[in-house]
């Protein structure tokens, strides 16, 4: 089959889109023909090295986490699906396998691809929805009424934690730049604080919930517009942010919490009913083939992609 490797740790000049063999799947795995993926901050990470702990040396690697395609075939164990089916996942394998022709996905973490979206518009969602889904719901405890702030809300996780908050009745605030503004406005928030003129740390609202889902101020910055049990979520395990959280774990008050998203088909259920719902939709800024990943790789790295950037296969 067709994919795109990385050949080592370094520039996307180590992506190659060549053949490898197909993977086998496992008694509760499903083989799936991918028909889009997407490009997630993570995935240029991991190819420049900054998750070696985790992902070791052994090159070739296979990366991409999400996926929307259709079942070719099953595991012994697999009962949930058949061939034929139409899924969207987020691959439960380190470090993927998304960026080919064909990828296994374990059963628990695939879904039926809602009806209402293609499979272009269905790969942009694993991921980063899952993410906002997990840091909002499961970390922050959000509640109709409760007043959140999303700090890069134009971008792939953020235009999925405004939906996602609006979808829960909450009154939300996102942040971006002038040029994502009528975005975020679209998406049916309507409180947005322009970073390129205000800084938002210095705002004089308090909240319950601060989800900074590019990872770009600390906790010290924002503790001061919490309410006083109110929440900051990070999507970035620094260091200071793991003592911090352990810290307000045991003690009274404010808390830091960090969001790991996991793979979970249930998870996926609950957004399809959303999506199906008409609450939550994809925002895709560019799509590329399977071959032109590392230009994809590229724009993703200078940081400014409003949503999602999705590769067909």
């Amino acid at each position: 089959m067709k994919a795109v490797i990385s050949n080592g740790y370094g520039s996307t000049d180590l992506l190659e889109y060549t053949s490898v063999e197909q993977p086998t799947p496992k008694s509760n795995q499903l083989l799936i023909k991918v028909n889009a993926t997407s490009i997630n901050p993570i995935d240029w990470k991991i190819r420049k090295g900054y998750l070696k702990i985790f992902t070791g040396n052994k090159f070739p690697m296979l990366l991409g986490f999400d996926v929307a395609g259709e079942v070719v075939e099953v595991g012994d164990s697999v009962t949930s699906f058949q061939a034929g089916d139409q899924i969207y996942a987020r691959l439960d394998s380190f470090p993927g396998g998304a960026y080919a022709e064909y990828a296994v996905v374990s059963e628990s973490a695939a879904c039926l691809k809602p009806n209402t979206m293609t499979y272009t518009q269905a790969a942009a969602v694993p991921l980063a929805a899952l993410t906002a889904l997990q840091a909002l719901r499961d970390l922050g405890k959000i509640q109709p009424g409760h007043d959140v702030l999303i700090n890069g809300a134009s971008g792939g996780v953020g235009t999925f934690a405004v939906q996602i908050a609006k979808a829960l009745s909450a009154q939300v605030t996102a942040v971006c730049s002038t040029k994502n503004i009528d975005l975020v406005k679209s998406l049916g928030c309507f409180r947005i604080i322009d970073y390129t003129s205000q800084d938002f740390t210095q705002d004089s609202a308090k909240y319950d919930i601060i989800f900074d889902a590019v990872a770009k101020n600390s906790f010290a910055q924002c503790k001061k517009l919490l309410k006083p049990h109110g929440i900051y979520i990070t999507t970035l395990p620094t260091p200071s942010s793991i003592v911090q959280s352990l810290l307000t774990l045991v003690l009274p008050g404010k808390k830091v919490k960090l969001i790991t998203v996991r793979s979970s088909g249930k998870d996926l259920a609950y957004l399809k009913e959303l999506i199906e719902a008409d609450k939550i939709r994809s925002v895709i800024q560019e799509t590329y083939p399977l071959s032109d990943i590392a230009k994809a790789h590229s724009i993703s790295e200078q940081g400014h992609v409003a949503g999602k950037l999705v590769i067909t296969v």
